[in-house]
């Protein structure tokens, strides 16, 4: 599990994917924001990492949710490995370390979201056994967004 020492780390990681997914205007925490949302007496997340010689290379970003219909379940918000680093076993290895610690926690369901155009993701979750719904679509709204709502 992650410590708050590797929150520069899980920045960095966060800055890289965005970029990977062509967004990287989007990100707006920093350090400080992650070190108070996941190492408060309330964690708003989880972090799993990995490690290659003594430095993060790759993590797995979740925090709890609840189903009306299920329970207790966990939303993986980021599985992200260093570019350098693919092909390795380190998305597998996060990626199974994930469901088990779900497991023993007992929840019921996992769930995640992957871009349409992320071929290699897809195909790595297809091949777990996960079933990826063509049938739902997920929708958000931003700060900006709910205020305009609002007023």
């Amino acid at each position: 599990m992650a410590t708050i020492d590797d929150c520069q780390s899980i920045h960095q990681l966060i800055v890289a994917l965005s970029i990977f997914e062509k967004e990287p205007h989007q990100v707006d925490i920093n350090v400080e924001d992650l070190i108070r949302d996941g190492f408060s007496d309330n964690p708003l997340f989880r972090c799993l990492v990995a490690q290659r010689e003594q430095k993060i290379v790759g993590m797995a970003l979740f925090y709890p949710r609840y189903s009306t219909w299920k329970g207790p379940t966990f939303h993986l918000e980021d599985l992200i490995v260093q570019k350098e680093h693919t092909h390795q076993g380190i998305g597998k290895q996060l990626f199974k370390e994930f469901i088990a610690y779900a497991y023993r926690q007992g929840v019921q369901r996992i769930e995640w979201a992957v871009l349409n155009w992320n071929k290699n993701a897809i195909d790595f979750y297809k091949k777990s056994g996960a079933k990826i719904l063509e049938d739902w679509r997920l929708v958000q709204m931003t700060r900006q967004q709910m205020n305009q709502y609002l007023n």
